[in-house]
Order: C-alpha cells, then structure tokens, then sequence
C-alpha cells in the first residue's frame, strides 16, 4: 500500500509536508474525526485529498462554491487523480453520467454542494449497496455555524444526511477563518467525535499588510499598481470594492489608463462573470477589480497585492479576502484603503441586508448586533497604531510576541503622546451635551466648527466648544476611536451611531493617564521584497531570471494547448526552481519541488529543452 508521503510526492510533486498536514492526515487515516483550522494558502486541501486517496471507499467534499468545486477539481485532474464535481451547473445528463461513474469506482473524490446532499437522486446514489462512503470532508467547514460572518444554512443538511447512511463516516471539518466561538460551534453542530483539532496559526509571514487613508483613493491605487509594475512586470492583483459602482468606475479609469484590468460583480451575465475571471486566472488579464463576490475557490497562487478600496464588514472577511495574496508562499502585499463613508456603508449593507428566513426575529437580532460589533472590530484595524499583524492574530485568539517588521504601522515612526488632558476635554464635552450625538459632530464642537447643525442645537454654547482648535481632524478622530479601543468611549449601536460615556469614563476626571502612540512623520517606503522576506522567485539570480521568463512563456504556450490555467501546469515557484537548479535529466527534474511523477512523465521533456535551448544561448 503507498504511503502518504509518497503520493505527495507521486502527485503533488513535494517532498515534505507543511506544518499541520500529516497529523490531520493520520488521524483521518486511523479513523478519528478531525477540525483543522488553517490559513488559506496553507495547504487544508491536502488534508482531505491524500486520505481520499488512501482509504478504501470515496470520498465526498462538501463545497459551497460551484467555482470552488470546479477549480479544485480541474487540479486534481491535472495531476493525474479522477475527480468529479456534483452541482447545479451539470445538465441532467452530465449529473446522470457523473453519478453512474462514480457508482462504477471511477472517481475516488467527489464535490458536492450542500444542497445537493438530500435530493432524491443523491441520496439513491449514496445508499446504493455497491457505494460506499468513507471521509466525508466539510470545507469552509465556518458556514456551518450562524455566529459566523458567512452562515449558510444549506450546511446544516450535512447532519440529516450522515444520519441517512447505513454507516457514519469519518468526518473532517476544515476552515481558514474561525475565531474561538465559531471553531467551537463547529465541533457543536457537526457532532464531531473526540476528534483532533489542530490549529496551525493565522500568520501568514510572506504578507505585508498595510493600511493608508488617502485622499483620493484611485490616485493611490494607480500609483501603486504603476510602481508595482515597474518593479515586476505582469504582476497579477486583485482590487476589492464595496458596490458594484465602485468596481465599474475602477475598473473602467484604470482600462483607460491603459492597465490589463478586467470585473467580476454579480450584475453581471454569468457569461460574462465566467469569461471576465477565466481571463484573469489564465493570465490574460493582469488585474481583477471585483466586489467580494469574487475569490472563494480561486486558487490562483501568484496573486501579489491584493488590494481593498474600502473597508470590508469585518476581520474574517479581510483576513480571507487578503489571503488571496501570496499563496504560493512568495511576498505579497495586502494593503486597505479606509475612507470615512466605508463605516457607514458597511453599516448599511448589514442592516439592509436578506432576511434569512430558516432564523427566528431573536436570532436575527442576535446575528445583527454580532456584524455591528465585528463591523467596530474591522474599524478599529484601521485606526490602530499598533502592529497590524499582531491586531489580526490576536482577533483570532492566536497569542503574538514582538512587532512584525513587516506591516505599515511597524514601518512608520512613531511616537508616544500624553493626551490626558485632550481625553478629560471630550468627556467633558460629552456630559454637558444635552443628547448624544455622533462622531462628526462632537468632532465639530471640540475643534469650534461655526455651522448650521451646531448653532440649531446650541452647542457652540458647550463648555468645551472650541477647546480642542489645535487638533487637525484625523488626529482629533484618532484620540476619540483610541479611547474607543481602551474603554473610556463606547460607539452604540443604533442606525445612527453616538459617542456614549462609559463606566470608565470618570476615570479619566480621577487622575488615570491616556498615552496614544502618534506619527512622527510620513511612512517610510515598505519593504515590498526584502530579503529576509524574500521567497524562490525574489531570490533568483539576475541571470536565473531570464531562464524563469522563458519557462513562464513554454508554460503559458502549454495552458493554451490543453485550455488549463498556467498554474496548474507549474506554479512560478517550481519554474524558479527549475531556473536556479537548472536540470539536465528527468531524474534531477523530479528533485525539484513541486515536480511530481505525472507531471513529470507530461511535461518533464519539454521543460528540460527550454533549460537546454536557453544555455546554449547563454554560450
């Protein structure tokens, strides 16, 4: 019987496992339920596909995405493993033929989406005598729990299904985004048994994560992407928008500026989504300017910035969206632009949101007050003075020791200031207003604002009208979400949000001190590929890069052959190991990882010519 480590080798081309991979595996192996919880580009599919492989029966994966599904499945079908996928794109027919195969044991691994887990014709297949079920793997395994930021209630008929088999299978959970409440209602509602759960950690170290607040948000983003592709030509990206106007005016004024860009947003014709994001995961498009409807399941691996030009509703989001960038363990950039109408945009979106119907008026409310104070969360991200690396992890309850080096707040100089007395100023202002009011306007009466809203409500007759003059805005907003973030403030939660006193307020009049950190002056340049940061690709050899071009090229020209995307051909990481390793033979090609036994015997030939042909041009 072949080993685990052997297929991964055989069919995956690598030669070690990643950190979390092989416990998972073996206890999968040894019948034990098992929740992992990985950061996306650490490699959960492995978890679920190499046991597939192993075990005597199939293997279903529950999917929540058609173009999860699909691309999943196209890899696994590159590298020489059958694999099917079960969803509302397959006609009748296809859906007929699929099943009639996998009945025969021609696939060991098939997706399903959750909806179909209970139709009629599902579940003949399912308890079919000559069918037997083995592993049954939960990806995004998060939508299962309703305190989520992604539940999807389809999910929920897993249960009712596993108790319909004549035999429970061994059940596999597996999520990039699940804080302590979630991974437990995970374990909760599945009804996993004594199974391992393994965390791997959420810090993803190849990413830089940076967050600016621009005054004129596309000026900064074409900014960037022209200094990106000075930097490293063909670089591919992808530029996150709340609506679906934002993703057509970005898109359109960087097509103008004469950027490789294309869209995807759900007004858009199915056609037209399928053609616009097939063009960006074949390369033919450099830039992907989208809504969050894009991005789950896409495994494109060399995406190198990922940018948001608004502020998503929450971490999870963020996290999952940023994650996009850099899969391929090279550097990668992440960066958000937060602009002062995103809160309230955001805040709206959730509040207008669907009804989910499957939910009582009490969980709904619950489900609400929850997005707002994630929505708070996401805000305070972007008013942080404090590492944002160490911000995001310890959101997801993982413990971080010293400042990063690698994000925007760690790059920029700093400075600690005493603001007690400007905090005992907009308490003050706060008690001798007569009702509460929001941000802006409190903001408005500290620094003496002379305008309508503040001389209807007499407030330029509070004590503390004009006391804060010298402050500048953003500098004032930063002192009021810093007493936020430490307590002395609450924001509530009404559809109007206000600055609210809080028992911590009076400390502030009773001698406690409020000491903020402050920029000293203007971020300093990001390290966007340093050298300790640095991964195969950055690292080549000015020489070595000439030959990873050409490959890239023999690469492109091969995905358009067999109509793949060039990824699953080779990833750029394996084509800068081919450059700087340079083999001469199919057996030294089969050292270099990512390499494994099929693609090798499919494409080794053709690689080792293009190293060939470019050496004796080298002579």
């Amino acid at each position: 019987m072949q080993s685990a480590h052997g297929l991964l080798k055989q069919y995956f081309g690598y030669d070690d496992f990643r950190e979390g991979q092989k416990p998972l595996i073996n206890a999968v192996l040894e019948g034990q339920d098992v929740l992992g919880i990985m950061p996306t580009g650490a490699g959960k599919s492995l978890c679920f596909q190499i046991p597939a492989l192993l075990m005597q029966g199939i293997t279903l994966v529950v999917s929540p995405l058609i173009s999860l599904m699909k691309d999943q499945v196209a890899a696994l079908n590159q590298a020489g493993i059958h694999a099917a996928f079960l969803n509302s794109s397959l006609s009748m027919g296809q859906y007929r033929k699929a099943l009639s195969l996998a009945r025969e044991g021609r696939y060991k691994i098939i997706y399903v989406a959750p909806e179909r887990l209970e139709t009629e014709g599902f579940l003949q297949f399912a308890l079919s005598p000559e069918v037997e079920i083995s592993f049954l793997a939960i990806d995004e395994a998060h939508c299962v729990s309703q305190w989520g930021q992604d539940f999807r209630p389809s999910y929920l008929k897993i249960l009712s299904f596993l108790e319909k088999l004549p035999s429970r299978p061994v059940l596999g959970a597996y999520t990039a985004t699940a804080t302590a409440e979630v991974r437990e209602d995970i374990l909760d509602i599945l009804k996993l048994r004594s199974p391992l759960v393994l965390t791997t950690g959420f810090d993803r170290s190849n990413l830089f994560f940076g967050v600016k607040k621009p005054r004129d948000k596309y000026r900064e983003l074409e900014t960037y992407i022209k200094e990106k592709e000075e930097k490293m030509p063909g670089s591919s990206g992808i530029v996150y928008c709340l609506s679906r106007k934002n993703v057509e005016e970005v898109c359109y004024r960087l097509r103008e500026a004469g950027f490789s860009v294309t869209r995807y947003h759900a007004g858009l014709a199915d056609a037209e989504r399928r053609e616009n994001q097939d063009d960006f995961i074949y390369d033919r498009k450099q830039i992907m300017v989208a809504t969050n409807a894009f991005g789950m399941g896409i495994d494109k691996p060399d995406v190198r910035f990922v940018i948001h030009y608004n502020m998503p509703k929450n971490m999870e989001s963020y996290y999952q969206e940023a994650g996009r960038a850099g899969r391929d363990g090279e550097a990668a950039e992440c960066i958000l632009y937060f602009g002062a109408s995103d809160q309230r945009t955001n805040r709206f979106l959730i509040e207008s949101g669907e009804e989910n119907e499957e939910l009582d008026r009490e969980a709904r409310r619950i489900i609400l007050q929850r997005d707002l104070e994630r929505l708070q969360q996401i805000t305070f991200y972007c008013a942080t003075s404090e590492c944002l690396r160490h911000y995001i992890l310890d959101y997801f309850g993982e413990e971080s020791g010293t400042e990063c080096g690698n994000c925007s707040n760690c790059l920029e100089e700093f400075e600690f200031a005493d603001m007690t007395e400007q905090a005992e100023k907009v308490v003050r202002c706060i008690q001798d207003c007569q009702r509460s009011f929001g941000i802006n306007l409190i903001v408005d009466v500290l620094r003496g604002a002379d305008n309508q809203k503040i001389r209807q409500r007499d407030l330029n007759e509070n004590p503390e009208y004009k006391s804060l003059s010298d402050m500048t805005v953003p500098r004032l907003k930063q002192l009021l979400n810093e007493m936020i973030m430490q307590g002395f403030l609450a924001l509530s939660n009404d559809d109007y949000p206000v600055l609210e006193l809080t028992d911590r307020s009076d400390e502030l009049l009773e001698g406690a001190r409020l000491t903020i950190k402050v920029s000293k002056k203007e971020e300093k340049q990001p390290p966007k590929f340093r050298k300790k940061k640095a991964g195969a690709v950055s690292a080549l050899a000015k020489e070595d890069v000439e030959l990873f071009e050409e490959l890239r090229s023999l690469r492109m020209e091969i995905a358009k052959e067999e109509k793949v995307p060039p990824y699953m051909v080779f990833s750029d990481k394996t084509l800068a190991g081919m450059s700087s390793e340079r083999p001469q033979t199919l057996n030294e090609m089969l050292e270099v990882s990512g390499v494994g036994q099929f693609k090798l015997e499919k494409y080794g030939e053709r690689f080792l010519e293009g190293i060939k042909l470019f050496a004796e041009k080298e002579e």
